[in-house]
């Protein structure tokens, strides 16, 4: 065995030191570690690859990265079974906000409210606590996106979406029946029961190719990110629209991306049209950025012109933020940077991971004319309604969105001076994200030289992810700054080298 530290980024990669920020992740958390540390020849070690052997007599591991040690685990590093100190850049799928062990959010954990809570589980629909409405005004709907002041809390994004789905194909019946009021027929009654029309409609959700949305039955109808996600799945027969594939640098290829745009926006309405006659469209579902099929990006007008043609054709828009939610992006809702204008907000936006909370906001007229027709046991859960409470605050207290926004900036800069050189040459390409934080993302020569780069990345310190077929894709939390992007790019050119 043996032991590597960090080694110092070359003086050419260091240029996040010449624009100093207040904010440094040892504010919220003191004792996080100065850099990686790696124990073991790879990652994982003996005592990790044991430990995913003694799941596998009840579980299957096959999933398994690493297995972290979260009780040592701090800040932006994650721990795992050998004591190997990884940077993390992944944050269990874009899932932690601010690090791991965040010592104001332990001492929440403490408290006499936070323990009740734990051990008092209601199931909220029928038996909600009596500081419910004050635990969610003073925290998830603080940041309810414009025009979005309804709150549904679910348990995951997967059911979030559903749940957008399930309000959508109501409001678009109540439409067609003519109101809140009217009153359903005998005959759907009777026929909903046999999953029958006219009470369970023909209706779909249309969704976009790559995207990815959930693995619950209705939500993976509308995933197409990865065929071995639905392959033996029974699902619904709804429409997919393409998405743009844009050139790289945009600056080189904008006729060329504008074409592209285009060319996806009159399908999509296409679409949109032919479905009336068949199974019409009751709404469409998005995502700012499309993570899980390989981080593709468009251009805010083609966001736009999307939710202004659904309006159009009197489908509902569902934004999938569940992944891009939260500040990662540079603003704490990817979407708020479309220039969508009055009247023009978004029906439904869903959320969880960074979040850590599960949720959908969307507006009063969507609200099912009904008692527990949106409904089950749990609607989410209180302890992670007040999780997400106290983490909203220190966010705001630390001004994190923006620290994440310029921090991206200086990090895209950096990786840009070292995709230009040498090292990279023949091995990366289509780098993007620049603009929107510190979710940035480039492609590999080939699939399995991503692999073996991700992989290469964790044995030196850092833990980084991968989507589509070949891209790399960064997930920082927003505490990530200065430091340890020093650390991820001299990381990056040191294993870059090695390939």
């Amino acid at each position: 065995m043996f032991s590597r530290a960090f080694r110092s980024t070359p003086k050419s990669l260091r240029p996040l030191r010449t624009k100093a920020r207040q904010f440094s992740s040892l504010d919220l958390i003191p004792d996080e570690p100065s850099g990686p540390s790696v124990k073991t020849e790879k990652v994982p070690g003996p005592k990790g690859v044991a430990a995913s052997k003694e799941i596998d007599t009840f579980q299957d591991p096959r999933t398994h990265v690493i297995v972290p040690n979260y009780e040592q685990s701090s800040g932006n590093y994650l721990v795992d079974a050998d004591g190997n100190v990884l940077l993390d850049v992944f944050a269990q799928i874009s899932s932690i906000a601010l690090g791991y062990n965040v010592p104001a959010l332990l001492e929440l954990a403490k408290t006499d409210e936070f323990a009740k809570a734990a051990m008092n589980r209601p199931a909220l629909g029928s038996f909600p606590p009596v500081q419910w409405a004050e635990w969610l005004k003073t925290g998830l709907l603080t940041v309810q996106p414009k025009g979005l002041d309804q709150l549904i809390t679910t348990l995951c994004g997967s059911s979030a979406n559903e749940t957008a789905f399930k309000c959508s194909f109501m409001a678009y019946r109540q439409r067609e029946r003519g109101g809140p009021d009217v009153p359903f027929t005998k005959e759907e009654m009777d026929s909903c029961m046999d999953n029958h029309t006219p009470g369970a409609p023909q209706l779909s959700v249309l969704s976009f190719r790559s995207g990815f949305h959930g693995r619950l039955f209705g939500s993976l109808s509308a995933t197409r990110s990865k065929a071995i996600h639905k392959v033996d799945i029974p699902a619904f027969d709804w429409p997919a629209a393409p998405f743009p594939e844009l050139n790289y640098p945009l600056e080189e290829h904008v006729k060329e991306n504008e074409a592209e745009e285009k060319r996806c926006l009159e399908e999509y309405e296409k679409i949109l049209i032919e479905s009336k006659s068949t199974r019409p469209v009751a709404a469409v579902i998005i995502e700012p950025i499309l993570s899980e099929g390989g981080d593709r990006h468009a251009s805010n007008n083609y966001f736009r012109q999307l939710r202004l043609i659904a309006k159009k054709h009197g489908a509902f828009f569902i934004v999938d933020e569940v992944q891009t939610g939260v500040g990662a992006t540079g603003t704490f809702w990817a979407h708020e940077k479309w220039g969508l204008k009055e009247g023009e907000e978004p029906d439904f936006v869903t959320f969880s991971k960074k979040m850590q909370a599960a949720g959908v906001f969307h507006k009063k007229e969507t609200r099912p004319n009904a008692p527990y027709r949106n409904y089950n046991t749990w609607m989410g859960d209180p302890i992670r309604a007040l999780q997400a409470r106290e983490m909203l605050k220190l966010i705001k207290s630390h001004d994190l969105v923006s620290h994440t926004a310029s921090t991206g900036l200086n990090l895209a800069s950096s990786f840009k001076s070292l995709f230009s050189s040498g090292a990279a040459q023949g091995k990366i390409m289509n780098f993007r994200g620049e603009g929107d934080g510190t979710y940035l993302a480039w492609d590999m020569a080939s699939p399995a030289l991503r692999d073996t780069f991700v992989g290469k990345m964790r044995n030196n310190g850092v833990q980084i992810g991968g989507c589509g077929d070949q891209t790399v894709r960064l997930r920082p939390m927003l505490t990530f700054g200065e430091r340890h992007a020093e650390v991820l790019v001299g990381t990056v050119e040191r294993v870059l080298k090695e390939l």
